[in-house]
């Protein structure tokens, strides 16, 4: 699949910003089914200092921009083109048990395993919960092979959990989520994490975009599509499965990777200090169109 991405994002400020640092993951990753092509990436105003094309600790591309004139409105915009295709076949059902594969990551003795240290223990916006462990305890039988398992765990949260994009906020402890059982993309995914996690696996936030289709019979809107989150689990000698709650089913050439790590936190799409500004508002526009 081919896709043409846009991605705005303009801020509003009630008082005058007199300087701004900002970090953006906004490019696309390189990942094995996935390639890109004709990035670019607007600020408005334009910056004073402008470092493009940098990697953070996780390997995603990140932007770094220093606005030093005085502003009252900041507005980034990123596009590309991207061909996606079928990921790898899904991982065989009868792989090793998930047990197992906590055993393997507890000794932490082979090399292949070192990737996936880094997504094993709590994170900012993830944190250890009794709650996690208690919901996934069902779908983790001793034995169960480690795909079935995850691929079980991921229908559950679908038919369990409500999307309501006005039931949370980004700063919604996920306590509150496992609650109400109520959230939108980025609180699935956390709370997916975290019951992988609490079984003692490797687990990472991914976040990206997802091709949507218009209703029956009704056209597309301009600019109302959105971010999108998933999660990824680590199988020892296979490598990465990503799984998205959201829509029940694997992550594949529908999903469009941006960046990944331990959660929300570390891949915000935009993040920064900014001296001055007093109230401010976001809006958002993002278009993923078929080309």
């Amino acid at each position: 699949m081919k896709y043409r991405v846009r991605h705005l994002t303009v801020y509003e400020y009630g008082e005058a910003v007199l300087l701004s640092h900002h970090a953006a993951h906004l490019r696309p990753r390189q990942v094995y089914n996935q390639n890109y092509d004709k990035v670019r990436l607007t600020i408005r105003p334009n910056p004073a200092v402008l470092r493009d094309g940098q990697l953070d600790y996780f390997g995603n591309p990140t932007t770094f921009f220093t606005i030093q004139d005085s502003h009252s409105k900041l507005e980034i915009e990123a596009s590309f083109e991207v061909e996606t295709s079928p990921s790898f076949g899904l991982y065989n059902l009868d792989g090793p048990s998930w047990d197992q594969v906590r055993a393997d990551l507890a000794a932490a003795t082979a090399p292949h395993l070192e990737e996936a240290m880094d997504f094993l223990f709590p994170s900012p916006q993830v944190p250890l919960l009794d709650a996690a462990a208690h919901y996934a305890a069902p779908s983790f039988p001793p034995g169960r092979p480690l795909a079935q398992a995850v691929l079980d765990l991921n229908s559950r949260i679908f038919r369990d959990f409500t999307f309501d994009p006005v039931a949370t906020s980004i700063g919604t402890p996920l306590s509150t989520v496992f609650a109400q059982r109520r959230g939108v993309c980025q609180d699935f995914a956390h709370a997916a994490i975290a019951c992988l996690r609490a079984m003692g696996l490797a687990a990472r936030y991914v976040s990206g975009y997802i091709r949507t289709i218009a209703p029956p019979g009704g056209q597309k809107l301009v600019g109302a599509d959105a971010s999108h989150a998933w999660a990824s689990v680590f199988i020892p000698g296979w490598g990465w499965l990503d799984i998205d709650p959201t829509n029940n089913k694997p992550a594949g050439e529908d999903h469009v990777v941006v960046a990944w790590g331990r959660d929300y936190d570390d891949v915000s799409p935009i993040k920064g200090v900014v001296l001055g500004g007093g109230e401010h508002s976001i809006h958002v526009a993002v278009d993923v169109v078929e080309i």
